[in-house]
């Protein structure tokens, strides 16, 4: 029996009853890495001397997970998969991650993402390409490419990621698992490598909803070393409000996202009917289902928008990346030849042309055309999503236009297509523009890959979206689901 392939609970009940121990399970999930990693490259480094803990009432006693590189652990190696922090080692723990420690959490290794974790495929890690455990050819979305790859695969049962657009939203549908971005504060952000502070959240990939509810419920908090963090919801019990009754819930979809008339593609077709069999089931469990209308113009706006913000917000974040402080030194006669050629080896192209466009939109002669309109624009859309929250339980939607995409059709540069497809494929960067609550879950498989939808609720109102997800899981049937074979 492989035991990492069960859920938090049946794990913690193997452990105190002494049919396995947690050398064993640290021991199984290193070698599941081993086995794994040239295949798939989730996996940057291992924690070879991770430690068996004492099994006590708290459910994640004992149990490996895994970490998304961009999160500060004290004495481990954490570069965010950037040339720019090679051979970085923090000096402080995260607070999620001190917060997991805790519980009897035991970190087995850190897991690869797009650079800095700025990109959606997991194609720039500069360890290289994290593949899709479902198929090595297709990529397994990002940024948090690794974590959703290590949870497919069953080498650990959850594993933390960070969310600034969709990047474990997007990855967990790509690679059939639960992605949960909680409210913007919910989780500190203290120790997370900042990409667009506005946006950022610390969420997890599982395999089921439950599992997500029992980790966030040990890493959020208020903390004092962030001030954004929610001080009001220390004693909301995430996993406690699972019930599964939504009988007389209500959740809306937008009828110009789901339309299928809109799309060229014939996959988006699929995943639209797909979609629309769903919600049969979710009406049958007692949910209301109804259909609102969105201005196309704001929802025009989502991806530009998220551009704007999110490279002007990562080009001051990560203007302290010169290679004087920490990092490799570049060459030069000066400060600025040493800056220009740390900067100019240890980006990757897609990187630098964030910061410009960053640059470029947060110069003072600019910033009231692109980024304070961009601003204005992010609270009209916010507007709209919290005036529907008023009237509805949550929003529902496909989480993507297709499965994952084969990765010789992928590209860094930005492609201009359909604009529903363009939509489709950016709605969930809603869930960061509002700090919403947003969880992926499976919804079956086309081309023999996975898909998901998404459930993304009003701020704060998590044990709500969970409970809605949750009972959604129990009536779709791919709950636990797991990569038998990597092709």
């Amino acid at each position: 029996m492989d035991y990492l392939n069960n859920d938090l609970e049946s794990l913690h009940n193997s452990l105190v009853n002494g049919e396995i121990s947690s050398q064993y399970l640290i021991a199984n999930s290193i070698d599941k890495i081993k086995l794994y990693n040239d295949k798939i490259n989730a996996f940057n480094l291992i924690c070879e001397d991770a430690q068996p803990v004492d099994i006590t009432e708290d459910v994640l006693s004992g149990i490996p997970f895994a970490m998304k590189d961009n999160i500060s652990t004290k004495g481990v190696k954490t570069t965010s998969c950037s040339n720019t922090l090679k051979d970085y080692v923090p000096v402080y723990d995260a607070t999620c991650y001190k917060n997991l420690k805790k519980h009897g959490a035991i970190m087995i290794g850190k897991t690869n993402l797009d650079e800095l974790a700025m990109g959606g495929s997991g194609m720039t890690c500069n360890t290289g390409v994290v593949n899709n455990p479902w198929d090595t050819k297709r990529i397994t979305g990002g940024s948090s490419a690794g974590s959703a790859a290590a949870v497919a695969l069953g080498i650990v049962p959850y594993a933390i990621g960070s969310d600034t657009g969709d990047s474990i939203r997007k990855p967990a549908a790509y690679c059939g698992v639960v992605g949960y971005k909680p409210s913007y504060g919910l989780v500190s952000r203290y120790g997370l490598f900042a990409f667009a502070s506005s946006l950022d959240h610390i969420g997890v990939f599982s395999r089921n909803v439950k599992d997500s509810a029992i980790v966030i419920d040990a890493m959020k908090g208020a903390d004092e070393k962030d001030m954004t963090s929610i001080r009001d919801m220390d004693d909301v019990s995430l996993t406690a409000s699972i019930n599964g009754n939504v009988k007389g819930k209500k959740l809306f979809y937008i009828k110009e996202i789901c339309n299928p008339d809109n799309y060229d593609n014939e996959d988006a077709k699929t995943i639209l009917k797909d979609f629309n069999d769903t919600l049969k089931k979710v009406q049958d469990l007692g949910i209301e289902v109804c259909e609102e209308s969105i201005d196309f113009n704001l929802l025009n706006a989502i991806k530009p928008i998220y551009d704007c913000i999110s490279c002007a917000e990562a080009t001051s974040n990560d203007s302290n990346l010169t290679g004087i402080i920490f990092g490799p030194r570049g060459k030069g006669a000066s400060v600025m030849e040493m800056m220009k050629d740390h900067r100019t080896n240890g980006f990757s192209s897609l990187i630098k042309r964030r910061f410009i466009i960053g640059s470029f939109v947060l110069q003072k002669e600019n910033q009231e055309k692109y980024f304070l309109n961009a601003k204005r624009v992010r609270k009209l859309i916010c507007d709209k999503m919290n005036e529907l929250f008023n009237k509805y339980d949550g929003l529902i939607l496909p989480c993507s236009a297709s499965c994952a995409p084969l990765q010789e059709k992928c590209t860094d540069k930005i492609i201009r297509g359909n604009a529903y497809d363009v939509i489709m494929e950016n709605h969930l960067a809603i869930g960061n523009f509002g700090g919403y609550p947003s969880i992926t879950i499976p919804n079956g498989f086309i081309h023999e890959m996975p898909t998901g939808i998404n459930i993304t609720g009003a701020f704060k109102d998590d044990a709500n979206i969970l409970n809605i997800a949750y009972a959604i899981e129990n009536s779709l049937g791919y709950k636990n689901q797991i990569v038998k074979e990597v092709k």
